[in-house]
This record gives structure tokens, sequence and C-alpha cells, in this order.
């Protein structure tokens, strides 16, 4: 008999999610929703941020940033710590398309996001539709990251140009002008370092207007216009460009403009999916919107920033009205949430510019006034820095534990599912429903294989599978809590650690049993959540040419999921932990440091570029670098888990009579693990691990290398440590990096067992032996 499993309001509905609420771009707008969501959380909101950039730029510094008066991280707000303090949920994709009929977003390569709200402010990007040569070779200004990019190219073009470099900065609005002042600044401090002339470079302004700024009043066009004479840039006015080449433009009225490189900054344009998705838009293809920031055609749909418009109240594309845009918009998303009436909003007529010259100089400009002045730069400098605290530095947390179900939020339909959530069964009453399993499984398309001869089409009490004969049978389980707030990428990486003993040990692959606990919640929401976790598991399955057989579900308090995978090896090409040999030496193929890194991400300690490449790392598959390793001789092989990378090397060396040399300056580490390490944050596994270090000669040295704890922090998807003959290392590393696996190291060397009992020695210029 089960019995029913008492349980609190408080417990079970700490994860309960009655509402979806999904934002799209992490522009001005969206950043403080979500601070003021995380200030004042709605309960039974479950908020997903699907942001192309995981760390946004702040339109006020970037030009700031340009000229070098400012780092990267001062003016860029990292999307990670505040989701995190959200309580919400990053995706890392970008858009391509929505289905309003059935409130989804699709992104490319991952299924679709369902959505019960959805808020877009995605920005906007210049305007080169139609001009020959445009997208081929002038670079705008949007996306920033892409931008940053080919700016350091092109930084690196002009230091190396041995003849005057010109640049012609295409838009005479505010962005343009001040591109083209941030950049001829950092370009002429860069020259004046290596004692060339700054006349080796040349700066041209391009405006198919009959004045620059032409949204300004007169006295700041009048200021500008002089500061652009004074530091000798350019200005061609009224010059439309009507064709772009390689080495300049081609303009109507303004004849032909020579150039080395073109900065795009013109009117600002709309992306093509939000009309095409069915969302009533303007010419440009921005979002109409009403009063609320509600489009006027979709009710559960609201637009805010460069890409939306106002019906009633039109607006200049500018980044000061998406910041203020944000208090309304998160007022009225709780509203539309809660079924309450929204609340009208009024833009602005007038605001306050401060527009920078590139030399720590700015013009203020506002209604028909203006002042201009170092201080003018010192007063933007404090703005803009009091506006990024607000988002660098997040206060602490409020709890959300508690449910309050007198909230508009919980409707009679919401209630009574509360009530069965709060007496969920234990042992099999559990389970995740069967009507769900199947709407689940009948979204899914498992790989099929000969040998899987019951599987899940069958309904069988169990999956059968055939062994060939000749041919061995090797087995491994994996199963563990959810460290990302994305289950799909969950999911990979989950499928991608289980598969990695079987690799690990020459076999390939054949089925698996997926073990899964979803939390709790209303079964529409159980069976997205499950769809998400087990489309991103199947892909990297039938990757890999392995059938999905079968598993088990239920509901807990968290997410958590594993996988029991079985392969097939042959005898002779069996990879064993304990076949070292002295002579050889050790290969790493991935990067170390994922333990402190989601530790430190727990906290909100991690910057969200760190986490991304780590997550990049985790995505790799070991198959491609086992069948390397095993074609170049490898004599023993692991994959480098939990115990971390000494770990696993002492279960290497205790089977075989050998010592290691490891080089600690050879380990490659993921970016931002050091720096966490230094914080003294580290997994709750790194304790347990750290016990091993008692294999290590001359510790009390070999402990203060800045590396040395690395060595046993535990990996999730880590890379293969295997052993091999040193004549073939070089051949295989090189195709290693062929591969994909760019961060694959010899770190360290086999030797004959020595006179002292430690088997392992750590190496390191920094360290005497």
């Amino acid at each position: 008999m089960v019995f029913p499993r008492k349980a609190s309001m408080k417990q079970t509905t700490n994860s309960l999610v009655l509402k979806d609420l999904v934002l799209i771009g992490g522009g001005h707008s969206h950043v403080a929703v979500l601070r003021r969501l995380g200030m004042n959380p709605l309960p039974g909101l479950r908020v997903t941020l699907i942001a192309r950039d995981i760390h946004t730029p702040y339109s006020g510094m970037l030009p700031g940033y340009i000229a070098s008066h400012y780092g990267y991280d001062n003016s860029h707000i990292d999307l990670r710590p505040l989701v995190q303090f959200a309580g919400a949920r990053l995706y890392h994709c970008e858009v391509e398309g929505l289905d309003l009929t059935n409130q989804q977003v699709f992104c490319p390569g991952r299924p679709p996001v369902r959505f019960d709200l959805l808020s877009i402010n995605i920005g906007s990007r210049p305007h080169s539709v139609g001009i020959p040569g445009a997208a081929e070779f002038a670079l705008p200004v949007k996306p920033i990251d892409d931008f940053l990019t080919g700016w350091n190219r092109i930084v690196a073009r002009v230091l190396a140009s041995e003849r005057r470099f010109r640049i012609a900065v295409v838009g005479g609005g505010a962005g343009g002008v001040e591109l083209a002042l941030a950049t001829q600044y950092r370009l002429r401090s860069l020259l004046q370092a290596q004692g060339r002339a700054i006349e080796d470079l040349e700066h041209h302004l391009v405006a198919n207007t009959d004045e620059i700024m032409p949204t300004h009043n007169p006295g700041v066009r009048q200021r500008f216009a002089r500061v652009l004479r004074e530091r000798g840039i350019r200005l061609h006015t009224g010059a439309r460009v009507e064709r772009v080449e390689g080495h300049g433009l081609y303009c109507r009225h303004g004849g032909f403009i020579p150039a080395d490189a073109i900065l795009w900054v013109t009117h600002a344009t709309a992306p093509a999916w939000p009309r095409e998705s069915g969302l009533t838009t303007d010419a440009q293809g921005f979002i109409r919107v009403n009063d609320y920031l509600q489009s006027v055609s979709h009710r559960e749909v609201f637009a805010a920033g460069d890409i939306a418009t106002m019906v009633d109240y039109p607006r200049p594309k500018s980044g000061v009205f998406a910041v203020r845009q944000g208090p309304p918009l998160t007022e009225n998303l709780r509203r539309a949430a809660l079924g309450r009436a929204l609340k009208p909003f009024k833009p602005q007529t007038q605001f306050l510019g401060l527009i920078s010259t590139g030399d720590q100089y700015a013009i203020a400009s506002r209604g028909n006034w203006s002042l201009e002045g170092h201080w003018v730069w010192r007063i933007k400098d404090w703005i803009d820095r009091r506006f990024m605290g607000q988002y660098n530095q997040l206060p602490e947390m409020l709890s959300t534990s508690r449910l309050n179900i007198d909230t508009g939020l919980v409707g009679q339909e919401a209630i009574k599912e509360l009530s069965a959530i709060a007496m969920r069964c234990g042992g099999c009453g559990a389970k995740v429903g069967s009507t769900v399993l199947a709407r689940v499984m009948n979204r899914l398309s498992p790989v099929e294989r000969d040998d899987v001869l019951i599987g899940l089409k069958e309904p069988d009490d169990a999956a059968v599978v055939e062994v060939p004969s000749g041919r061995l049978m090797v087995q491994s389980v994996d199963y563990f809590r959810a460290f990302l707030d994305d289950p799909y990428l969950f999911g990979k990486i989950a499928a991608n650690h289980s598969l990695g003993d079987i690799f690990a040990m020459g076999a390939q692959p054949q089925s698996a049993m997926a073990i899964a606990t979803l939390p709790y919640g209303r079964e529409a929401m159980v069976e997205e959540q499950l769809y998400q976790l087990m489309a991103g598991a199947l892909e990297v399955l039938n990757t890999a040419h392995t059938a999905l057989v079968g598993g088990h579900s239920s509901e807990g308090a968290e997410l958590s999921f594993g996988l029991a995978i079985s392969g097939l090896a042959e005898r002779s090409a069996l990879l064993r932990k304990g076949g070292m040999r002295p002579g050889e030496v050790l290969i790493l193929t991935k990067p170390l440091g994922t333990g402190t890194l989601f530790a430190a991400d727990m906290r909100h300690k991690a910057k969200g570029r760190w986490i991304d490449a780590a997550i990049e790392s985790m995505l790799v598959s070991n198959q491609a670098a086992a069948q390397c390793l095993h074609r170049y001789g490898a004599s023993a092989c692991t994959d480098v888990t939990g115990f971390g990378l000494l770990g696993h090397l002492v279960e290497m060396i205790r089977p075989v009579k050998v010592d290691v040399d490891l080089d600690l300056d050879a380990l490659p580490v993921l970016d931002g693990a050091l720096e966490t390490i230094h914080m003294g944050i580290f997994s709750s596994l790194q304790p347990e691990n750290v016990r091993l270090r008692r294999a290590i000669q001359d510790l009390d040295a070999a402990s203060k290398h800045e590396r040395y704890p690395i060595l046993f922090d535990p990996q999730t998807a880590g890379g293969l440590l295997a052993s091999l003959p040193s004549d073939r290392a070089k051949a295989c590393l090189e195709e290693l990096h062929r591969l994909g696996y760019t961060e694959a190291r010899i770190i360290g060397q086999v030797h004959a067992p020595g006179a002292v009992a430690e088997p392992i020695r750590l190496m390191a210029h920094s360290l005497s032996h």
C-alpha cells in the first residue's frame, strides 16, 4: 500500500510554476525587469531570459569603452548573476521566430520555449538594406559583440599599417558622432604610444542629412561641428551612401570617399522575425505597442526599448527611453500575470543627453540649451557608474519560499492543483503520469538499432538488447542534481557525462536507460520540462548512435537526471585505467575547473562568460577524442569527473608499478577557474578529493602553486586522461586539436617507480626539485 506523504505548502511550492514569463533580449528595459523581480518576486511566475549575449553593453558607456576609459566589465552588465538574483532561467541563444498561436519561441538548435507572457527588448540594428556592398565591407555598430570583435581587428590593422589609414564612420546622428570621436581618440593614443604621428590616421564622418545630429538643438550641433573641426575629422553632409566597396564609399552628391575601414551607424531598423511572426509592426518593422507597452495585436506580448514603437507617444530610438520603460514594463507584466488592469505609461518628451567627445570631455543637450566641458564628462561618468552599480552590486536576495495563494495568479483551478501537489504520494505514486510520459515520447525520435530487440515502442516490462558473439558488454551509470537552469542544456551535458565512461574504455555505446526527477508542478509545466530535458539528452544519444530503450521518472523537490549506458567492445580494444607503462606521456583532452566555477555560480560570483565557456566545454563529446587516443596506441584511459584529475590519476597508478611527473604549468584550465579558486570558492566535493594529496611528493612546496587546488576540482563532463607512447604523442595531440579539442595538452610523464612511497611528483617552473 502506498501512503500519502504529508508536506507543508512551503515545502511543495518552492518550485511550483503557474505561469511562464519569457523575456527575449537583455536590453536596458529587461535588466530593470529582472532586478525588480528579484527585489520583489511574484510567486508562481517562472521567468526565462533568452539572450543572444551573456554580457549586455550599456550604451551610455560604450563610447568610453571604445576610447579605453572603461574596462569590459565596467561597461557591460553580466546577465547571469542578474538572472540568478531574479530567480530566473537564462537561455543563451538567439531568437529566430514566434508561434503566437501556440505561444512558443523558436531558437535555432533547441526545442521551442513555451510562454504565457512574452516581452521583447532586443534593441535595433543600423539600416543597410538595399545598399550594395554594405553587408560585405562595412562593420555595423550592432550587434555590439560582433562590432567589438571587428573593431579589435581594425585596431590591429591600423597598428600594423605602414601608410596612412583611413576610417569612415557612416551616420550623422549622436551615435555616429560619438563613435567617430571615440575611435579617433583611441587610435591616436595607440599610435602615439608607438611613437608614430597622429597624421597616420584619417577620419571621415558621413551624414546623409544637411546637418549632423538633426534631432538635437542648433547649439549642440554647432558645438560638435567645432569639435570635429578641431580634431581634424572630415565631415561630409548631404552625402547619401549609394555603394560600398572594399576601398571606400560612393555617395550621391558627395562623390567617392576613400576608406580602409568603414563603421556603420545609420538610423535604426528592426529584425524581420517580429513582423514575420504576425506581430503588428510599423513600416520599419518595429513592434507597435499601446500605452501599456503591450502589443496592439497580441495581448500576451509586450515590447520595450528600440524594438518597440509606442503608437500614441513615438520617441527617438535612444537608450534613455529604454531605461525609463523598465519600471512600467515590470509593473504591467506583474499585472498581466495576475489578471489585473494594466497601468498606462507616458514617456517624457525631453531628456538630458550627455554626449562624449572621446577625450573625457562631453556636451550636454536638453531642449534648446547646451553646455560643455570636462566637468560635464565627470557628471556623465558619475551617472553611468551609478547606473551600472545597480546591476553589478546586487542586494541580498529575498526569500521566495512561501506562495501566497491569495494573489490573483492562483485561480480556482490552480488552487485545486496546489492541494493535490501538497499531498503527493511516495513510492510508485511519485512517478510522472503515463499520459505526460506518452505525450513527451511522442514528441521525441530516439535512434533505432537492429540489436535492440525490445525498446520504447513495445509495452514490455524491460528492454532486451542483443550482444553479438565475441563482444563484451560495458556498463556505467551516472545521476546528479541539475546545476543549470536550462533543462535542455542540462540534458545534453548529463548525457555527455554519462557516455564518458563508455568512450574512455574504448567501447561504443549501444543503449541507454534514463532516470529523471522532475520538480513538483502543474501537469503542463512538468511535461514541458521533461520534454526539454529529454530533447537535450536524445540529441547527444542519437549523435552517438545510442538507443534510448527505457527509464524511470518521478517527481521530487528538484530537477535531477542521469543515464545508465550499455556499450559494446572488442576484448582486444578494451582500454582500462591500469595500463600505464614507463616512458609514456599523459594527455588531457579538456580543461579543468567546472567544479569551482559552478560553485562560484551558485554564489553569484562567476562571470557569465566564464560559465558560458565552461558549458561549451562540457558539451564537447569525448567520442572522437577516445577514437583518436586509441588510434595512437593509448595504453590506459579514464574520463576525469567527480574525483578530480588527481583522484582519477591515482586510480590509474594503483594497479601498476609506476611513478608520474605531473606538470602544473601545463594543465589546461577554464577561463575564470583560477580567479574563483583565489576567492576561496570550491566544490563541496573538493575536501573529500583533497584527502588524496598523500600521493604527492614534496607536498609543502607543491601546494603553494596557484594551480595546485585545480588538481582536486571535480569535473562534470570532463575530458579524457590517457597515457600513450611518447613518440606518438605529438602527432596525437595535433590530431586532437584538429578534431576540436583545442585545449588538449601533454601534462605529464610516466616513470619506473622510485625510492619514495609517493608516486606523483608535481613539476612547475616555480617549483624546485
